[in-house]
């Protein structure tokens, strides 16, 4: 690369944690009107990780996988420069995860940017790192999605839809200059319509409300996420798809160029329907949920750790999510 070009950025390394604490659809059943094969028909779940006590939030989840991710990247924490922190459940309102991780990973002075685009987030999160790379302004990046739903949801029957699906867990990744002009982040594509803001929403305490919460909000469940699934099934089956052709176009590619398909964890019948509808075979698609449930700005990067593991994470990855906003976003990685 000649001096003055713009350089491409990279995944450099991968990492994950989970919570220790195991939670079967089994378990959940014993604590609202639901049942093992209701759950695993609807959206493949099996089981899930919560948080084993309270005091654990985001930010601690986010710790592990971010030594690990550093580590095989074989850089040492000093070098991280900047921290991207994609969640929507920060441990508190505010200030930001970003800066509580970064205090956790003795990184003082270094920049902490939130990013708010719940399932999306990860690769929203992706966009910015792969920009700032690019344009010299920072050289080690830590992206990390981490979600601790657990503490947020409803254990009843008016729950249940919702709670059933997600579960607790942090994935993060360093992005860093490429030493291959070959590699890197091809491409990444950003999208959303708030039309459907209101499939899948979490619509108290609202600033906009005055007071933001009332005994009357909470006793109707607003506090809890609400969710129209079939609208959210629907949008999310056809905006995948649509964004994976988008970013394969933009870069020159085929279906059959793809080595591995990491997609967002919201269902495994989304998913499938998804891998189905772009003629992707079974064998390249990474699924998680049966295991962790939707941990939301933390699937993507689950999924990239754990094939990094599995020795799958190589060649061209491409990347799709659709989430809460409504939020869609499509990326290809060449490892």
């Amino acid at each position: 690369m000649h001096e003055g070009e713009v350089k491409r950025s990279q995944i450099l390394g991968a990492g994950h944690y989970v919570p220790t604490k195991v939670v079967t659809n089994d378990d959940l059943a014993e604590l609202m009107p639901t049942s093992d094969e209701w759950i695993q028909q609807r959206s493949g779940i099996k089981e899930r990780r919560y948080i084993e006590e309270s005091g654990i939030g985001a930010s601690d989840l986010a710790l592990p996988a971010s030594k690990m991710a550093v580590e095989r990247a074989g850089r040492e924490m000093s070098d991280v420069d900047m921290i991207i922190f994609a969640t929507l459940s920060p441990d508190v309102n505010f200030p930001g995860s970003g800066c509580l991780l970064g205090d956790k990973l003795s990184l003082p002075g270094i920049p902490a940017l939130d990013v708010r685009n719940q399932c999306s987030g990860f690769i929203y999160g992706l966009s910015i790192a792969d920009a700032w790379v690019r344009a010299g302004a920072y050289k080690n990046i830590l992206l990390v999605g981490s979600e601790v739903h657990s503490t947020g949801i409803e254990f009843t029957e008016r729950g249940r839809d919702v709670s059933v699906l997600f579960g607790d867990g942090a994935g993060a990744v360093l992005v860093g200059e490429s030493d291959d002009d070959e590699k890197g982040v091809l491409t990444v594509k950003l999208h959303a319509d708030g039309s459907g803001a209101e499939d899948l929403w979490l619509p108290a305490p609202a600033s906009r409300e005055i007071p933001r919460l009332t005994e009357e909000m909470m006793a109707a469940g607003l506090h809890y996420p609400q969710m129209k699934g079939k609208s959210v099934f629907r949008w999310a089956v056809q905006k995948m798809p649509e964004v994976a052709m988008e970013v394969l176009q933009e870069v020159g590619m085929s279906i059959d160029d793809v080595d591995l398909f990491v997609p967002h964890q919201a269902n495994m019948r989304i998913n499938q329907m998804v891998a189905k509808a772009l003629k992707i075979p079974e064998d390249k698609v990474v699924h998680n949920i049966q295991r962790y449930g939707n941990t939301t700005a933390a699937t993507i990067p689950i999924g990239l750790s754990e094939s990094y593991a599995e020795g799958r994470l190589k060649g061209n990855v491409l990347l799709a999510a659709f989430g809460s906003g409504y939020t869609w976003a499509g990326a290809v990685v060449r490892i």
